[in-house]
């Protein structure tokens, strides 16, 4: 069931809520692959009815390249869900049906978690996902909506969110989606050749490495050897690999002991830009 209105799509969910139904929302931006599929399963195993948003946020994109060259086919997505989970409910609002007449971001304190990584090198990044956000849990009022632990810095953005709009939904981090070598599933992986998706294989190998490394190497060693895995490859240009504390995740180059680390990568493959990460300890 494809729904373009935000009204048409209140009123169906208004009818379940009375049937006593869940609500889960998988929000997206469209270019749908298997990982999609998981969240879309992760969240049928806790929710009733399933709403599945398509919708390429501009506010979230502070390159305008990066907008314009996003892959987009709607007629193609809802098909690939439809034939997996025919009962998904796929919202695909129109910019105005989000934004009204005003497109742009709202400002939000999100404190640390935003200060280094994505929200370093993409200014304005996060505000936008939280712009975007918002207005699709006002807009759906979901019980749960459900994100991958790809992008675990935007997860924890989307908790913080909303902790400070006080919206009432649950917020569900679902394990990252990889193919057999490794690597995560992402939109961008459409954008690259059959020889770069072979290559892109490094960035899980270099978090593998740097996972198998934590406990009996310094920080600092783990960056060096990350790094030096990088150069050797002369089709990637690695922006940062950064180790940091899940509860602030703010770069390190210590460990403390009963803290929980991840190890974050971005890396440009060409014209494409790849993002992903790990829990090390």
């Amino acid at each position: 069931m494809v729904i373009d209105s935000k009204l048409s799509l209140q009123q169906r969910l208004d009818e379940f809520r009375k049937e006593g139904k869940t609500i889960g929302l998988v929000p997206t931006m469209g270019a749908l692959h298997d990982g999609h599929l998981s969240l879309i399963d992760f969240a049928y195993s806790y929710c009733d009815k399933v709403v599945v948003s398509i919708f390429v946020n501009p506010t979230q994109f502070n390159n305008a390249s990066d907008l314009e060259k996003y892959p987009r086919d709607i007629e193609g997505d809802a098909k690939f869900l439809t034939n997996h989970q025919p009962e998904t409910i796929i919202f695909t609002p129109e910019v105005s049906e989000i934004y009204n007449d005003k497109v742009e971001s709202e400002s939000f304190e999100f404190g640390s978690i935003i200060q280094y990584m994505e929200g370093e090198f993409r200014t304005g990044h996060f505000d936008g996902v939280g712009s975007v956000l918002k207005r699709l849990f006002t807009i759906t009022k979901p019980d749960k909506a459900f994100f991958g632990e790809k992008d675990f810095q935007q997860l924890q953005v989307v908790k913080s969110l909303v902790n400070i709009t006080g919206q009432d939904v649950e917020i569900i981090g679902c394990p990252t989606s990889r193919n057999e070598f490794g690597l995560a599933q992402s939109s961008r992986n459409f954008r690259l050749t059959k020889q770069e998706l072979k290559e892109a294989e490094l960035i899980h190998e270099a978090l593998s490495k740097a996972k198998n490394m934590f406990a009996s190497n310094s920080i600092e060693n783990i960056e060096n050897q990350v790094k030096t895995m990088f150069q050797e490859h002369a089709s990637f240009d690695l922006e940062y690999f950064s180790i940091a504390k899940v509860s602030d995740l703010i770069p390190t180059k210590t460990k403390e002991s009963g803290q929980k680390y991840r190890a974050f990568i971005a890396a440009y493959l060409g014209e494409v830009r790849l993002i992903d990460n790990i829990a090390i300890n």
